[in-house]
């Protein structure tokens, strides 16, 4: 099974993934987490170049397609070895990053960056996609405390608005792949919810 977490910045994916990790591997689960851009050697090369705050001057277009190549690379190298192997890959992050940003974002053709993913995925789909959904204002702040600001991140707020009304319309368009969780909540609250969400959909072991 191929699940991702999805969400605008400051919404605690990656912070919640080692506590799921451990959680279902305590349960007879063979769990591998991994992210996006990233996850392959050269993936995270390619994350390096898109996330450095000196690169202002990066087209949406050349991020755009920067984005297909490592994911290329990482549904290739490690998420289709995974899956064929029977095991659960849980990602931060996958394509509809990329329809998020770089399409409702930045206001790029949703036709072609659709179609760009296509080819960049082989029309790998995720079983079951979580929006950890949080207040634009909210989320960048707690980037912003915890250090990890990068050149995304530095957007404008209506970007990231943008982003959060794009991954809302999704969810709208593909309910039975989407599940919501309010990640304004306490952390722990978040946590609980993310495995009973997740649980629902796994086999018994």
């Amino acid at each position: 099974m191929f699940i991702t977490l999805e969400g605008p910045e400051g919404s605690g994916k990656t912070s919640h993934i080692p506590c799921l990790v451990e959680y279902f591997r305590e349960r007879g689960h063979v769990i591998f987490p991994t992210r996006e851009p990233g996850g392959t050697s050269i993936g995270e090369q390619i994350r390096e170049i898109l996330h450095d705050l000196k690169n202002t001057e990066m087209h949406p277009r050349t991020e755009t397609l920067l984005y297909q190549a490592a994911r290329a690379q990482f549904v290739e190298q490690v998420v289709r070895p995974r899956l064929a192997l029977g095991e659960i890959v849980l990602s931060d992050r996958y394509y509809d990053s990329t329809i998020a940003y770089q399409g409702y974002g930045h206001q790029q053709g949703l036709e072609q960056v659709r179609a760009l993913i296509k080819y960049a995925t082989g029309g790998l789909v995720p079983d079951l996609t979580i929006l950890l959904d949080v207040d634009v204002e909210i989320g960048l702040k707690r980037k912003q405390k915890a250090d990890e600001w990068n050149r995304l991140d530095a957007y404008t707020v209506d970007f990231h608005r943008r982003v959060r009304a794009g991954y809302l319309e999704m969810v709208k368009q593909e309910p039975a792949r989407w599940r919501v969780v309010n990640a304004g909540r306490e952390w722990q609250s978040v946590q609980e919810e993310l495995r009973r969400v997740i649980s629902s959909r796994l086999p018994d072991v």
